[in-house]
């Protein structure tokens, strides 16, 4: 029986893929911004397209050279009972960073 090198290195490829592809949302590189965000745009919503959609208010983006308005929108949600948790920016020592909103 011949023995193939590359063999036994399957299964631990298919491991390391396995561990490299199921990483966490969360676990995310951050972007640190040295410029504190402007002020939220305060927004005038318009009327829902329906009763079930829920306000997804707008954030500043961060372009790379400036902070970019992103207006709010109406949204179904994922599921019934589903909650919107807005996005918001944090302070820290290396700078400002950003948290995507998420449904709860």
């Amino acid at each position: 029986m011949k023995k193939r090198p590359g063999l036994f290195l399957l299964p631990l490829l298919g491991f390391v893929l396995g561990i490299c592809l199921s990483r966490p949302a969360d676990a995310a590189v951050r972007v640190y911004v040295n410029v504190a965000p402007p002020p939220l745009v305060v927004e005038t919503r318009p009327v829902a397209p329906g009763p079930r959609y829920v306000w997804v208010g707008g954030y500043h983006r961060w372009d790379g050279r400036a902070y970019v308005w992103i207006p709010g929108r109406w949204v179904l949600p994922p599921r019934r009972h589903a909650r919107w948790v807005p996005g918001h920016w944090v302070q820290h020592r290396r700078g400002w960073y950003w948290v995507e909103g998420r449904w709860r």
